[in-house]
């Protein structure tokens, strides 16, 4: 029993540091560049959100309640904002930077 037990501990003790070796450092800003994954999860963000979005509307036309009516009506203006948003950071991201525009120049 007392062998479990400082099993137990040592496992313990090596989750938290691989944990930490596997973690990777917080970016302060994005990367200038987009990779073809980020490109994929940022479409499929959108997806996510326009079907979301879509269910909603569909579930707030058809509801004859009107305080889950205006909950999915809630849930469409998220879902909205939530896909407007993500088009918003690639519209920005296609556009240069102020320092992009200063060494062309």
């Amino acid at each position: 029993m007392q062998g479990q037990q400082q099993q137990n501990q040592q496992n313990q003790q090596i989750i938290p540091n691989t944990m930490k070796q596997n973690q990777q450092p917080i970016q302060s800003e994005p990367p200038a560049v987009l990779s073809s994954k980020d490109l994929l999860y940022l479409t499929d963000m959108m997806s996510w959100n326009l079907l979301a979005l879509k269910k909603a509307h569909f579930y707030e036309s058809q509801c004859e309640i009107s305080e889950i009516s205006q909950a999915m009506k809630q849930a469409c203006e998220m879902h909205e904002r939530h896909y407007r948003t993500i088009l918003g950071h690639l519209d920005a991201s296609k556009q240069p930077s102020q320092s992009q525009q200063q060494q062309q120049q």
